[in-house]
């Protein structure tokens, strides 16, 4: 593995940090701050433009206990400095499927898009490599 898909990993597991944790000043990092972002939670309306992203991740922490989202089965593409992260999600009822867009940003893959909703399941590791 390239030290890029690397580097885009590991902002994909930031990301979940943040989320398990409640962490908001690292969910904060996680986004990019001068590109435009967008988030699609699970059955909720886009939400387009950092102030509102970071408002419904506030309130989702205010009205959570913390989580323990784990992503499964990551498939990762790299185009110059955009970046995505296929992965499923297990939150225990219903399970789902993200797509986590990233940007470089001074040097450093931020998050640009999120976008999980339901899945019928999340499916046994495939026998061949991922996207890398």
């Amino acid at each position: 593995m390239s030290q890029s898909y690397g580097a885009v990993l590991f902002a994909n597991q930031a990301f979940y940090q943040a989320f398990n944790s409640g962490d908001m000043a690292l969910m904060d990092r996680v986004w990019a701050h001068k590109a435009t972002v967008a988030c699609i939670h699970p059955g909720w309306d886009p939400l387009v433009g950092r102030e509102a992203v970071m408002a419904s991740w506030r309130q989702i922490f205010a009205n959570s206990s913390g989580g323990s989202l784990r992503p499964q089965e990551e498939r990762t593409v790299i185009d110059g400095d955009h970046a995505f992260v296929i992965t499923y999600e297990d939150p225990g009822e219903q399970p789902l499927v993200a797509t986590n867009l990233f940007i470089r940003e001074e040097g450093e893959w931020r998050m640009s898009h999120h976008h999980a909703g339901p899945c019928q399941s999340i499916p046994p590791a495939p026998a061949e490599p991922s996207l890398r």
